[in-house]
């Protein structure tokens, strides 16, 4: 608990038990910051904000309320000002690794930080959660607001982390969430079509995912995906590209799946790395390598890392393998995008079928559906399509988007999507492959405008009986 004249310039000394700039996160006894957000203006939601607690409002500008507003000059300055006095954390407190792109963002961050782990603690922020040591905590959002991000800076700081690896989400760079952060090393996955439901175009939406880079310290580095035709277009002094072409930096060769690893070589400045992997794909290779590299920025030898990255384990919700005792295989995976089911479903060609549980998000870009129904139809032997966050939608309607003109039959609708693994898994012979792509490890199932407690993996151990 803080007073709020320690928070903010003012005389008075009200108990604040909470910081939020969203009023549906207000609690009694919160300070409530009105920020203008990119689509609505928080002043707006004063009232409600009073009518679930809020005890003080910090504005930009005055009004007949019934609890005291502070009015500042620049809010965006105030909200990360406040954030630091409640949480007692700055962020030049850590050092920061940040990792964007379209796809690849959770397993390259997941893997930076397993490696830095093993040296020094090491915090992850992203899609899967907070880690700090062993705990693993729920957020709300890829990246989260600034008042939930600095409230994981305190809780790395009590795990006495000094650095942090960071999922930047497109939608965190619209809405500002890590302006106040400078990155010691940024990593560029890739860059596909994704998200223009909100930034309308791929030209915004590349913008918005290069002025990431714009945040760095003195002396960082940027490390992109050479063989990225997006990231390509990024310029910026201190890039270093990496990919299977010759002409990048560091150089990806002889790529070879075996039973139980990946073997690959890099060069880079002139020295040959030899790795062995358990994370399969080529894909999953960009993101071993991305993760290698940025981790080599923090005094650790990058023959010392090569080595290491035989030893980490699986990223959970991506690509995540089950062996039933019948023989067959049940994978779990976050993929949703084009780029990542194509990638996905190209390389689990050495199984003898291919069934897949997947659906589409509501709510989200309708004109890409068919075009991943093409894909699901290309490299499936038998598609269960279900419900995948559905929003507003229905569910059926969705999934004739999916299928569009194909007149193919190798493939059933079951809307409950926990009836739909049933399913698949009863259909799997040995051999087999079930892959469920869409959701990961994600806890809720979207539905109007309601987060109904669901997990795919918890579906998963319940027919494996773990």
């Amino acid at each position: 608990m803080k007073k709020l004249n320690e928070l903010v310039t003012c005389d008075l000394d009200i108990p604040i038990l909470g910081v939020a700039t969203d009023s549906r996160n207000v609690k009694p006894g919160y300070l409530f910051i009105a920020t203008k957000g990119f689509y609505v203006d928080h002043f707006d939601f004063i009232e409600d904000a009073i009518q679930r607690g809020a005890v003080a409002v910090v504005a930009t500008r005055g009004g007949d309320f019934s609890v005291p507003i502070i009015v500042v000059s620049d809010i965006d300055y105030e909200l990360i000002s406040i954030c630091e006095k409640f949480y007692d954390v700055r962020s030049e407190e850590f050092s920061f690794i940040g990792i964007t792109g379209t796809d690849g963002k959770t397993t390259t961050a997941i893997i930076t930080r397993n490696l830095l782990n093993k040296y020094f603690p090491t915090a992850y922020i992203g899609t899967n959660g907070l880690y700090c040591g062993e705990d693993i905590y729920s957020i709300s959002n890829t990246t989260p607001c600034v008042e939930e991000l600095y409230h994981l800076f305190s809780v790395a700081k009590k795990h006495k982390c000094k650095v942090i690896v960071m999922e930047v989400s497109s939608e965190a760079m619209l809405h500002h969430r890590v302006d106040s952060i400078l990155f010691d090393a940024i990593g560029y996955t890739n860059i596909t079509e994704d998200h223009l439901n909100v930034h309308e175009t791929i030209e915004n939406y590349r913008k918005c995912k290069f002025r990431l880079s714009s945040l760095l310290k003195d002396g960082a580095v940027v490390f992109s995906n050479g063989d990225d035709e997006s990231c390509q277009l990024l310029t910026v002094n201190c890039k270093i590209n990496f990919g299977v072409n010759s002409c990048n930096d560091c150089v990806i060769s002889d790529i070879k799946e075996c039973k139980d690893s990946v073997l690959f070589t890099v060069i880079y400045h002139h020295n040959t790395y030899l790795f062995s992997s358990h994370f399969f794909g080529l894909y999953n290779v960009y993101n071993v390598v991305l993760a290698w590299l940025l981790s080599s920025r923090f005094g650790i030898s990058l023959e010392r890392l090569c080595k290491d990255v035989s030893t980490l384990p699986q990223v959970l919700g991506r690509r995540e393998i089950f062996h039933d005792v019948r023989g067959f295989d049940i994978l779990l995976d976050y993929a949703h995008t084009e780029n990542a089911i194509s990638n996905l479903l190209q390389s689990l060609s050495s199984y003898r079928n291919v069934i897949v549980v997947t659906g589409a998000a509501g709510g989200r870009e309708k004109e890409k559906r068919p075009r991943i129904g093409d894909l699901l139809f290309r490299y499936s032997d038998f598609i269960v399509f279900t419900m995948d966050d559905p929003r507003y939608e229905d569910p059926k309607e969705i999934v004739d988007d999916l299928i569009g003109n194909h007149q193919e039959k190798n493939y059933v609708f079951i809307a409950n999507r926990q009836e739909a693994i049933s399913y698949s898994i009863a259909k799997a012979k040995k051999g087999d492959v079930v892959a469920i792509i869409g959701k990961g490890r994600d806890n809720y199932m979207a539905i109007y405008d309601r987060r109904e407690p669901y997990c795919d993996y918890d579906v998963i151990m319940k027919f494996l009986h773990l």
